[in-house]
């Protein structure tokens, strides 16, 4: 027998005017925007028989030996730019985030400084961070550390300053209880209890920075970038699409080495 007291879901809510106007609003920002990006889709109906050119022109990879020992070490390079960049990023981003976490060590206008600073570094973009340390020290894969290491300042200073904000304040309260001065409260109660979060955050600054470090080379700062611009440029598609197949494999080899890392390390932190 049918349940006659079956709930029937209630219709969508009428919007108001001025909700109708802002849905309107959207949508016409969005159509602004694809106009603005040249969508075209001519273009996209047009693109598959030049795409599939290209895949043609492109396979096999070019899997000689000189040319996969001297993209290899171009790959190694690239992973040291990386490590090295998030290594050095992730240290001084501690004392940064100590600065810019609120009622840790600094003041209302300290923290506030600190972290707008923290939000120019994040705007803007690694190659463009690339490109003023390749003006200020030269070619070369310093530069390119340089980059990852500001870019890896911007990105774990804040996530670690939230991390900070946002543990149990008990332990906390109860060492400034005994009198225990700020700095040891800072470090015998909040850095503790963050760790497994700063740890997770410095895998993901990893992650990011072996990504950003394949490109670097695409304006001088080191790395197989280089490579990929000059295997295009020669139009060698057989090179180009080593070096991307080579990106991909380490990339996403590092993301899995990554994730098994921060399942180990925070669940035996835990």
């Amino acid at each position: 027998m049918t349940d006659l007291n079956t709930h029937v879901p209630s219709r969508i809510e009428r919007p108001s005017a001025i909700a109708f106007l802002g849905y309107a609003a959207a949508v016409v920002i969005i159509l602004w925007s694809f106009a603005g990006a040249g969508f075209s889709v001519e273009k996209v109906v047009t693109s598959p028989p030049r795409f599939a050119d290209f895949i043609e022109r492109a396979f096999p990879p070019n899997l000689e030996a000189r040319t996969l020992e001297r993209l290899g070490w171009k790959m190694v390079e690239t992973l040291q730019i990386a490590l090295a960049g998030a290594v050095l990023g992730v240290i001084l981003s501690v004392p940064v985030a100590l600065l810019a976490a609120r009622n840790l060590v600094a003041g209302k206008w300290i923290n506030q400084t600190v972290r707008t600073t923290l939000g120019f570094i994040r705007a803007v973009p690694d190659i463009a961070w690339a490109l003023i340390f390749v003006v200020a020290v030269g070619l070369g894969p310093f530069a390119g550390m340089l980059a990852i290491m500001i870019d890896t300042v911007g990105f774990c200073g804040r996530f670690f300053a939230d991390d900070m904000e946002g543990v149990d304040k008990g332990p906390a309260e109860a060492l400034t209880a005994t009198g225990a001065r700020k700095l040891d409260v800072v470090a015998c109660a909040t850095v503790p209890a963050a760790m497994p979060a700063f740890v997770s955050t410095s895998l993901f600054a990893l992650e990011k920075a072996v990504r950003s470090s394949t490109i670097l080379g695409l304006v001088g700062a080191g790395g197989i970038g280089i490579e990929l611009k000059v295997g295009f440029d020669l139009f060698d598609y057989p090179s180009a699409m080593t070096v991307i197949l080579m990106i991909a494999v380490v990339v996403i080899g590092i993301e899995q080495l990554s994730g098994w890392a921060r399942t180990k390390i925070i669940g035996e932190q835990r």
